[in-house]
């Protein structure tokens, strides 16, 4: 479903602020993966997921969806086969608009434009049903704007929104980073639902290392190569190691046999 292929990307090149984000990274996520990324600020996480929604193009390398090449091809045409939450609950909806027009435009994500009503009768009827599971009360404020609403209310109706048509590829970027404990625990349930329901194939960055187990069926380590500190691409073994792995790279032995290392700076297949 997803596949990537030696991908490399370095910002400011040739300047005294160069940072070489990616180098050599090949990934391949299979249809119905639900793929955890986790690691510290710096390893080059967003920088992935950034390549791979096309905020930016990589210096070299190939990302594949569904067989289709979109290395370099603009974000807004690539959005047909991507679904994205962002941190932000902010981003990803329009603010001043109603939240059955937020809506109305999700569904009409890969269609092609038209000057039609943006959302029919039948429409509202089924945004309703959608606005019920996540049992927050918003299947009764279809005519709010989304701006005036919370940050987990907005997160949730994003997350809707992103898999409302069934993306190939679902991007979740630490999309419970700036929630609260309670209201992030919904969120991820929710998102477990809705992955589970339409066996979407999702690839989800987050800080938290109990959430990276508990909900994907394959993880991935990143952190930050210096010198000094550089490891071979190895399969880690066992729980208790993940922690030597983000502090001491140099110490990583048998650790979780569903974890592998990802290194910004080195070379690595997964």
């Amino acid at each position: 479903m997803l596949k990537i292929t030696h991908l490399h990307k370095t910002f400011f090149p040739n300047t005294p602020n160069e940072k070489k984000a990616l180098r050599g990274v090949s990934l391949t996520l299979e249809e119905g993966d639900f793929v955890t990324v986790i690691g510290s600020n710096g390893s080059g996480k967003s920088t992935l997921m950034n390549c791979i929604a096309g905020v930016f193009y990589p210096d070299k390398g190939h990302i594949l969806i569904d067989g289709v090449d979109v290395t370099r091809m603009p974000e807004h045409v690539r959005a047909k086969y991507i679904g994205r939450v962002f941190q932000d609950p902010m981003k990803g909806t329009a603010g001043d608009m109603q939240v059955a027009e937020n809506l109305a435009m999700a569904s009409r994500r890969g269609k092609p434009l038209s000057l039609k009503w943006s959302s029919k009768s039948s429409q509202l009827t089924e945004f309703k049903e959608a606005l019920k599971e996540l049992d927050l009360g918003l299947e009764n404020r279809l005519e709010t704007r989304i701006g005036t609403l919370s940050g987990g209310q907005r997160q949730s109706i994003t997350l809707l929104m992103a898999t409302l048509v069934p993306p190939k590829l679902l991007l979740l970027d630490e999309h419970t980073a700036a929630l609260d404990p309670k209201t992030a625990e919904k969120v991820l349930n929710l998102t477990q639902k809705r992955v589970s329901e339409g066996n979407l194939t999702t690839l989800m960055i987050t800080h938290n290392m109990r959430d990276a187990l508990r909900f994907g069926n394959r993880q991935i380590v990143a952190f930050r190569v210096t010198r000094g500190n550089a490891v071979r691409p190895q399969r880690l073994h066992g729980r208790r190691g993940i922690k030597h792995c983000i502090a001491l790279p140099r110490v990583c032995q048998k650790i979780c046999n569903r974890v592998r290392i990802i290194r910004a700076a080195s070379a690595v297949s997964l």
